[in-house]
């Protein structure tokens, strides 16, 4: 009889060891408004928690919890949380952890499902960003046109969301922030023109806030980096996509869609939980009646971009290709995605890696993008006061479509480029004088 209560406790103990949740680790990630503490555990965490002042501390209940983590270094490169803590727990069984902050924070807690490459998480987002007075301010100042066209430049993913893994463990993220870095100083280098950056260290920006943070900057165009990926290590070269409003009808472009969703599920939940107001109904709406104008131009650059790309790597395809992606669906911004490369495949994974292949592929972008805007200046730049444009032809046009457009003669067009008759040719580079 003894021998049968030994082995049912024992049984009862294992139990309770096996149902206890373990926290594994614990990582921080910095963005410039505010800051992502991400909790892996073994098990979906059930948890509650609250706020202290003097000072300002998060307090978080894990229960029925354990760990072996140690917290000493954790928040050493945190600009808003001071220290990580365990304090004692408010009965047996419960972890209790202890964000110490450096000011007050709006928090929101949120747990997610096992999403490779990570398992179950608890995720708390502290928002410290300035009050809405100050943001109003913020638009007040940047309204007036400025006369450097402004490109904004979005590194894919970022923070908890690492983007597709190459073969060597490479992650996209790492890779087209380099990329993107590299590029924005060759903007930034050249007379008439100027960078933004949706992300500029290692943290996750929501997919719908890439395009909003271009729209506050007065971006001119949008660039999304990225380093794709397949189901087989087999595809490889560049690609650049547009938006387009019907999914995509290429597998390629449906396994890319469903990425955006799977960064979505990695680093954007909390964004998603937060942003479900009425609003954006309306702006689903506006999306709708403005995007035939911005999605025509994004069209336009595309094409001189891959032109450039093709000068440097392979590409995939020749012409640019288009998908449902939520970082394009900009109403009044040229939007466009360039895949560098696949990260799937080890010799593009390689290459990818190399800082002289990097600096190729960020100047090609460069040149497309400086050619498109020499012909296409936006009315207000230094690029449109030049003496002289330059302007690509297109299918379709005509001298007197393109005199009408830049509002000077016909006769003025054929003097300037020394035209015998009004014959045009696709691809021909015409000077359209000052008007």
């Amino acid at each position: 009889m003894t021998r049968i209560f030994t082995f049912i406790f024992l049984l009862s103990f294992s139990f309770i060891v096996e149902a206890a949740n373990k926290l594994d680790s614990v990582r921080i990630w910095d963005a410039p408004d505010s800051t992502r503490v991400v909790l892996d555990l073994s098990k979906a965490p059930d948890y509650s928690y609250f706020s202290l002042t003097n000072p300002q501390r998060l307090v978080i209940d894990l229960k029925d919890a354990s760990t072996k983590v140690k917290f000493e270094n954790l928040a050493k490169s945190s600009k808003l949380i001071s220290k990580v803590r365990l304090s004692s727990p408010p009965k047996k069984g419960t972890l209790r952890l202890v964000l110490e902050l450096a000011t007050p924070v709006k928090a929101n807690l949120f747990s997610l499902s096992p999403t490779a490459p990570y398992g179950n998480r608890l995720v708390v987002d502290l928002d410290n960003s300035t009050n809405k007075s100050t943001a109003k301010k913020q638009v007040v100042q940047t309204s007036k046109r400025s006369t450097d066209v402004i490109v904004a430049i979005d590194a894919g993913h970022g923070g908890e969301d690492p983007g597709s893994i190459g073969p060597k463990g490479t992650f996209e993220k790492k890779v087209v922030l380099a990329i993107s870095k590299r590029l924005e100083r060759k903007i930034n280098e050249t007379p008439g023109m100027k960078a933004v950056m949706t992300r500029s260290g290692d943290y996750f920006v929501n997919l719908n806030q890439r395009s909003e943070l271009a729209r506050n900057s007065r971006a001119d165009l949008l660039l999304s980096i990225h380093a794709d990926a397949f189901t087989t290590p087999h595809p490889k070269g560049a690609s650049v996509w547009v938006l387009s409003k019907r999914r995509a009808n290429t597998e390629i472009g449906r396994v890319f869609e469903d990425k955006e969703k799977h960064s979505e599920l990695l680093g954007g939940v909390g964004d998603i939980i937060q942003n479900t107001d009425s609003e954006q109904y309306l702006v689903m709406t506006l999306i709708d009646m403005s995007m035939d104008h911005s999605m025509a131009e994004s069209h336009s650059i595309a094409t001189d971009i891959l032109s450039g790309l093709g000068k440097v790597t392979k590409l995939h395809k020749n012409k640019p290709e288009s998908a449902s992606f939520a970082v394009l669906k900009s109403t009044d911004i040229p939007s466009i995605l360039i895949e560098t490369g696949f990260i799937s495949n080890p010799k593009e994974e390689k290459l990818l890696l190399n800082g002289n292949h990097q600096q190729k592929l960020a100047n090609a972008i460069h040149k497309g993008v400086v050619n498109y805007f020499e012909s296409n200046p936006p009315s207000g730049t230094s690029f449109a006061k030049q003496s002289n444009v330059k302007h690509t032809v297109r299918s379709g046009e005509s001298l007197s479509v393109i005199a009408q457009r830049y509002k000077v003669s016909v006769a003025n067009i054929k003097k300037s480029n020394n035209l015998k008759s009004d014959v045009l040719r696709i691809g021909q580079k015409l000077i359209i004088p000052r008007a």
